[in-house]
């Protein structure tokens, strides 16, 4: 962990990193071969694609890294696109029958976007980020309903799922799939329209990104 945040305070986000390090040699090519001979596995890992190294006296230190994908933020600066890929996943994982957990779901005919609910989601993504918290109620006590309501929808169903972490639209689609609850909201045919949308914290660290996804059915 200290690397990765050593990185981060330097602007370099990384998926993935290790640091090795050597002391004794005089200069960079017995450096070199001694980590070799230390480290051959570590230094020919394909999951690295950057390197970096320096040197203080006879110190040496490589770090090899992995770079995390781009924030969501930067991929999507209007969340309402970032939305719509989640619309679009989500309608591609309705158009087939499936198991959620123990439960078979049949397909479902696709949602469509709701500005509203897109408006929901977008406010409980961005009010999780900014206070660091991660639940279906918010830290002024309103539950998907009643933020539903706060943003002028009137429903007569209504479900949220949200995740955290992901670094993508399809990946935070295909993690609902994979948790039973989730799922089951994502293929419920009671529902006709949705909404979605991500909030990354102020800081850069690990798990900055917050996605919200509100499912309605209108009165």
């Amino acid at each position: 962990m200290f690397i990765e945040s050593a990185l981060e305070r330097s602007g370099y986000n990384a998926a993935q990193a290790q640091a090795v390090y050597v002391t004794g040699p005089e200069d960079a090519q017995a450096a070199m071969a001694v980590l070799e001979q230390k480290y051959c596995s570590v230094l020919l890992n394909e999951d690295f694609s950057a390197v970096g190294s320096y040197r203080e006296g006879t110190s040496w230190t490589v770090i090899l890294a992995r770079p995390a994908p781009p924030l969501p933020s930067l991929t999507y600066p209007d969340w309402r696109d970032a939305g719509r890929e989640i619309l679009i996943a989500s309608n591609e994982a309705r158009a087939s029958a499936r198991n959620c957990g123990t439960e078979r779901f049949p397909a479902a005919p696709p949602l469509t976007w709701n500005p509203a609910l897109g408006d929901a989601a977008l406010a409980h993504s961005r009010d999780m980020a900014t206070q660091r918290y991660f639940n279906h109620r918010a830290r002024d006590g309103t539950q998907v309903a009643e933020r539903a309501v706060r943003v002028g929808y009137s429903w007569r169903r209504i479900g949220e799922n949200i995740a955290f972490g992901q670094r993508s639209p399809q990946e935070a689609v295909e993690s609902w799939l994979s948790s039973p609850g989730h799922c089951a909201n994502l293929m419920n045919r009671d529902f006709t329209e949705m909404g979605a949308a991500y909030g990354v914290t102020p800081a850069r660290h690990a798990g900055i990104i917050y996605w919200t996804q509100v499912f309605g059915t209108p009165r």
